[in-house]
């Protein structure tokens, strides 16, 4: 019995690194653009994807014709939901990399852009794993397409008063 049970460890262990060979990469991505910190500095990105990649092997088992990827993704996507407003609302800390692209949006338009157009979830799907109205889902996504597409520029200081007479 413990030849089986070794062998079926080792097998899990295979599969479950080969998943990760190819899902990593798009998944941590996929966490930067959450947390809106730069490539080169991520502890966050990188602590969301650990913890979502540990979400999956525990249930690697029982996916049973389940995507992985789709078990990772949305356990990437409730945590960060669930730690951001921690973080933002009670304890004000873990803002955002100023340079980056999505940095000027609230974290659940982030959450929301992401998965409808990095990851291309469904908007009724993504309404179900936020749970959320699909209306309000659609609402969010149009906000931050906009703020991202067309941010707010900043006001230009007005030219010192040279004591001219105006015209």
């Amino acid at each position: 019995m413990g030849d089986r049970q070794a062998a079926r460890d080792a097998r899990r262990a295979r599969e479950f690194e080969a998943f990760v060979a190819g899902a990593a990469g798009r998944l941590l991505h996929a966490a930067m653009l959450l947390t809106a910190e730069a490539p080169d500095a991520n502890p966050r990105a990188r602590r969301l994807l650990t913890l979502a990649l540990a979400h999956t092997y525990a249930r690697w088992d029982r996916l049973r014709g389940e995507d992985p990827y789709d078990c990772a993704r949305q356990y990437l996507a409730t945590r960060f939901a669930r730690t951001t407003w921690h973080r933002y609302n009670a304890l004000g800390r873990a803002r955002p990399d100023p340079r980056s692209p999505l940095a000027a949006l609230a974290p659940r338009e982030r959450l929301v852009l992401v998965l409808r157009f990095y990851e291309g979830v469904a908007e009724e799907q993504t309404a179900a794993l936020l749970g959320l109205p699909v209306e309000r889902v659609h609402s969010l996504c149009d906000r931050a397409t906009a703020d991202v597409l067309h941010p707010a520029r900043p006001v230009a200081p007005r030219a010192a008063n040279t004591g001219a007479a105006p015209s």
